[in-house]
């Protein structure tokens, strides 16, 4: 790949000196909070709204409503029946996604037309349209979805069956997409209509404009266009607490699938916890890339997989290290799980050295820098820190990658990698 002098110059000033995403910030009277981020070099603007609403949130019985409403905010509102129409008609952009943490939504559009941004945004806050044609046509979208990339693809339903067996209790325990298709079928209008009131409200967003704005032209357009809705009540989350982990989990699924395959899973911290920046750098160097550990034992070096990963879910609620591996052509799925456990035993008790930690500091500052370099990415980056109570952690997280020690890393790897600590989910070709 190669990158303009532009890019590399900018690049090179974010990495050598401390990057800072400046905000400013204010709330309407119905509890609304807005993010202001005012950057002239770009002719474009951008809008981000969260609201405080996951798959963690919904009734056991009725998962997926979270994914489910983001495709219905795109079937009209009171006053706009078609979403995209207008938006194209000014240049602009939009989509959105879901996570077990939040539901966000984002526009992007030339700076001139940011009116339109709140127009939209804010009319489908107020009041969808609540089209039962609408909810019948996304029903099927999302019901497509779950069979594409859960049911009919291999190992697409490692989430579905993994999920239940690391978590007891947390609503972890099912994916964003629902823990089974029959919750979507079965979704009623009324459903549908009780889930808006209770979470689509102005208390329970966040409201990011970023861009060629300006903080005295967001806050006229804000009052003008969300200040009139109604604030609501912010639902209080009393999610069950997760009970300890003290047994070894293991599952094995025989399926037609191109080869076999092991999932591994262990418990560590949220995303805003205490230890989350040295669980990360412990996940680089356990098997980031080419260079980390895992890939150089058994890829490389021993030939018993042809890949293998290690990463954390970086979920706001305690969540997972995750190690997924393909084992080799002719190996042994038992003694390739075997090579696995061993080397994540060699791993805990492996003396790195400083370089080794440095590398993947560098690594993670060095994709913090890339993901700000859009101004999207810092208005969502904004967005989800604030979401979480955290809004200046956007500004701090290159202080806490930096802050790591190897005392710390070695200190998460023996608490993570004990007996009674691991999931492990094992796909065999049939």
């Amino acid at each position: 790949m190669v990158f303009g002098s532009n890019f590399l110059h900018l690049f090179n000033s974010f990495f050598h000196s401390p990057f800072m995403i400046s905000y400013q910030t204010f709330s309407l009277a119905n509890g609304l909070q807005v993010i202001v981020h005012e950057d002239p070099s770009t002719t474009l603007a951008v809008m981000d709204v969260i609201y405080d609403v996951g798959s963690r949130d919904e009734d056991p019985e009725r998962t997926g409503f979270a994914h489910l409403f983001e495709h219905l905010m795109f079937g009209g509102s009171a006053n706009i029946p078609n979403y995209d129409a207008p938006l194209q008609q000014v240049g602009g952009e939009n989509n959105a996604f879901t996570t077990p943490d939040l539901t966000n939504y984002y526009i992007s559009v030339p700076y001139q037309n940011i009116e339109t941004a709140f127009w939209l945004e804010s009319d489908r806050m107020m009041q969808l349209a609540f089209n039962p044609q609408s909810l019948e046509v996304q029903r099927k979208v999302v019901i497509e979805e779950f069979k594409q990339r859960y049911l009919n693809q291999p190992y697409g339903d490692v989430w579905l069956k993994f999920r239940p067996l690391i978590y007891e209790k947390h609503p972890y325990r099912w994916p964003t997409i629902g823990a089974e298709i029959k919750h979507i079928e079965e979704a009623q209008m009324d459903d549908v209509k009780a889930f808006f009131n209770r979470y689509y409200v102005p208390s329970n967003a966040i409201l990011v404009v970023a861009g060629k704005v300006s903080l005295d032209q967001v806050k006229t357009l804000a009052e003008k266009w969300f200040g009139p809705i109604p604030g609501g009540e912010k639902p209080l989350r009393k999610l069950p607490v997760e009970p300890v982990q003290t047994v070894d989990r293991r599952m094995e699924i025989v399926a037609q699938v191109p080869s076999n395959r092991i999932y591994k899973a262990y418990p560590v911290v949220g995303r805003y916890a205490d230890g989350y920046h040295a669980v990360d750098m412990l996940a680089d160097l356990m098997g980031r890339n080419e260079s980390s550990f895992l890939y150089e034992k058994l890829v490389q070096n021993a030939r018993v997989f042809d890949s293998i990963s290690a990463s954390q879910t970086g979920s706001t609620d305690p969540g997972l290290l995750i190690i997924s591996g393909q084992v080799a052509d002719g190996q042994s799925i038992d003694a390739a799980e075997k090579a696995l456990d061993d080397a994540i035993a060699q791993f805990v008790s492996h003396e790195f050295l400083e370089e080794d930690l440095q590398r993947v500091k560098n690594q993670g500052e060095a994709s913090l820098v890339f993901g700000e370099v859009e101004v999207l990415n810092r208005a969502m980056n904004l967005a989800m820190a604030a979401n979480a109570g955290h809004v200046n952690y956007v500004n701090e997280e290159a202080d806490k990658i930096g802050q790591v020690t190897m005392e710390e890393v070695n200190f998460w790897a023996k608490k993570i990698f004990v007996e009674g600590k691991s999931n492990t989910l094992v796909y065999k070709k049939s």
